[in-house]
């Protein structure tokens, strides 16, 4: 088990989660839908989702020749994927598989446009109601 007290000083903070992907407005478009939060900043390879210009979140760098993950087959590992918490887990899947996503095998998992694996689980009862 990991010894929380041995780090008493941070060495760091999270700055943000970067994914890789063909086309990195696509999937900023795509996850600043699903979460609600603006593009902070985009150049021609890389965009931020994040709550504001000064605060963490996720970023999409350009990886032209991106292999997708092939979940749930081992292949291609997924490498990283989010739980993103949400209200009703039915009605969520639905407006994601609009803005884009595609359903995979399992409990509420999907694909972001770029193949990236995500969950959409429900919000635990010590979690504020999302919307």
């Amino acid at each position: 088990m990991h010894d929380q007290r041995r780090f008493a000083v941070p060495l760091g903070r999270l700055h943000h989660l970067i994914v890789d992907c063909p086309d990195p407005m696509t999937e900023a478009r795509f996850w600043s839908a699903v979460l609600g939060d603006p593009i902070t900043y985009a150049d021609d390879g890389f965009v931020v989702v994040s709550t504001g210009t000064a605060a963490s979140g996720l970023a999409f760098q350009r990886a032209t020749d991106l292999t997708p993950p092939t979940w749930p087959e081992p292949a291609v590992p997924q490498q990283m994927h989010l739980d993103v918490m949400v209200d009703d887990q039915d009605a969520a899947g639905e407006a994601v598989l609009a803005l884009g996503a595609r359903r995979l095998p399992g409990d509420h998992v999907y694909a972001d446009p770029a193949g990236h694996p995500f969950c959409l689980i429900r919000r635990p009862t010590w979690a504020p109601p999302v919307n």
